[in-house]
């Protein structure tokens, strides 16, 4: 083999550890490598240059990870050691039958709902309260964000279908991909997340009765290509109406987390939502205590009252025969609606990374708390 075919034997190699960061595989898994050409340059010393010719087609046209994409092949190219190798990237688009053949692979693999399939290592929190107003999908997106930052695989789906807010709490404004049917979902601050309000119209008053939310769900489960995430999270919408009952149905491995405030109005209206556990098969993993306290020139003021979450971890313990823990209580600060509505998370600093607050230390708790547990039973599909 002459050396000009080796080097391209070995860029391949390398490019096999390039993985797409929309589908989690290799370039090279997902037939997006098409050729390498290397070709050796004149030089007047005894050094050794390539030109190498990269021929890559894309997913789509257009693909918002292209430059990504192509980074990373450069990389690969530049960093062979035996030579010096001059990189050229010639980006084209995967014919329709092509990306039709990559797609029905994929979801070949998935079946449908992935994480029901049996040895499905996702751990499924989904995050409810039993009434708007108690900070549910600030706590739902800063809690993935931490997820994500503490180096968990993290997806998110807005199950509030009505109130739909994860958009603006991760300052995302683009449209998942459309891959030949299949959805990519949008990647903001490490978390993959979906949401009706990321497509056209969501502006508009949405006008749904219950088969047509169930299937929503079933649409972001089995149409979105999550690839595996390690934590999955649902924020509910409020209440124990239709959402959180097909969240029940459908993900009987999910793991429910009450959200409540201090004040009794919130805390006996959040018992109801725990109480669906003996409706139908979900778990109770514990309670969160939202704005529980605000720390004002050292001194502490229990604005909402206080004890909230405790009376609802002691009622559905009773309701449920089994011990439902207080996890966490978050204090009120208005850093949390600032930073959030701007499109960040409250628990990350400006490079993603999390941050040394209190807020962010008391997040971290309450995500390793939920992953000590061990992971709930699957029932049989």
């Amino acid at each position: 083999m002459s050396e000009a075919r080796q080097i391209e034997a070995a860029i391949y190699e390398r490019l096999s550890k390039v993985i797409d960061p929309e589908l989690g595989r290799s370039v090279t898994d997902l037939g997006m490598i098409v050729a390498i050409n290397a070709d050796a340059i004149e030089t007047k010393d005894a050094s050794q240059s390539y030109d190498v010719t990269v021929h890559v087609e894309l997913t789509v046209e257009g693909c918002p990870l292209s430059q990504t994409i192509t980074n990373q092949i450069n990389g690969a190219v530049s960093s062979y050691p035996d030579a010096t190798l001059i990189p050229h990237i010639e980006v084209s688009s995967m014919s329709k039958d092509k990306l039709t053949n990559l797609v029905e692979g994929l979801k070949a693999e998935r079946k449908h709902n992935p994480f029901t399939k049996p040895g499905s290592k996702t751990r499924i929190f989904a995050i409810a309260s039993g009434k708007g107003g108690v900070g549910k999908s600030s706590v739902t997106a800063n809690l993935a964000a931490t997820f994500a930052a503490l180096g968990y695989k993290t997806a998110a789906i807005d199950a509030d279908i009505y109130g739909f807010s994860l958009p603006k709490l991760f300052g995302v404004h683009t449209q998942p991909t459309n891959l030949n049917g299949m959805l990519m979902p949008v990647t903001a601050w490490g978390v993959k997340l979906i949401s009706i309000g990321m497509f056209a119209g969501a502006d508009r008053a949405i006008l749904w009765r219950g088969p047509r939310l169930q299937r929503s769900l079933e649409q972001f489960l089995s149409d979105v290509w999550w690839d595996n995430p390690d934590v999955l999270l649902l924020d509910l919408a409020p209440g124990t109406g239709d959402m959180a009952i097909s969240v029940a149905q459908t993900l009987p491995n999910a793991e429910m987390v009450i959200i409540t405030t201090p004040q009794p109005s919130a805390s006996d209206v959040a018992v109801r939502s725990g109480l669906v556990a003996l409706q139908v098969p979900t778990t109770v993993r514990g309670v969160v205590e939202n704005m529980s306290y605000f720390d004002h020139r050292g001194e502490r003021l229990e604005i909402f009252g206080h004890g909230g979450g405790q009376r609802v971890s002691e009622q559905l313990t009773h309701a449920l025969g089994t011990e439902i823990p207080l996890l966490v209580q978050l204090p009120l600060q208005p850093e949390i609606r600032e930073v959030g509505e701007a499109g960040r998370p409250a628990v990350l600093d400006a490079d993603g990374a999390l941050s040394d607050s209190p807020l962010a230390a008391s997040f971290a708790n309450l995500a390793r708390q939920l992953m000590k547990q061990p992971q709930p039973m699957q029932s049989a599909q």
